[in-house]
């Protein structure tokens, strides 16, 4: 799959995300964020690593890996941000607990500025 396409599905994902963050607040909202921000998580890494690939690059192998590339490569101006949602998204992969949904849900607006801004600098 090539690197425009990729980002174009990232760039979607970002948007989705954006939508349901505009909703009022309610477990099923909070839910389907925390779906939508895994999405866009996937999206972004996997991004990055095409671009780098179409640019003859180091292909990364994995979220951090790939993060702290994009970091090098000036796609990412807050390298400790990514830090933090790798951990999240590590645990919201693994979770069933109404607290660790809610602390990560109010974090989604922050990951998703610096979403936005990857796509910015990706683009």
């Amino acid at each position: 799959m090539s690197s425009q396409i990729k980002l174009n599905y990232f760039r979607q994902a970002v948007a989705n995300l954006n939508a349901v963050m505009q909703e009022p607040r309610t477990d099923i909202v909070r839910d389907c964020a925390i779906k939508r921000y895994e999405i866009c998580y996937e999206l972004s890494w996997k991004s990055i690593q095409e671009l780098l690939k179409s640019e003859g690059l180091e292909i990364c192998k994995s979220p951090k890996r790939c993060f702290k590339e994009a970091f090098q490569q000036g796609w990412i101006n807050d390298e400790e941000g990514f830090a933090e949602m790798v951990d999240k998204r590590n645990l919201t992969a693994h979770t069933y607990d109404k607290e660790l949904a809610e602390s990560v849900y109010q974090k989604i607006n922050d990951y998703l500025q610096l979403f936005e801004s990857l796509l910015k600098n990706m683009s």
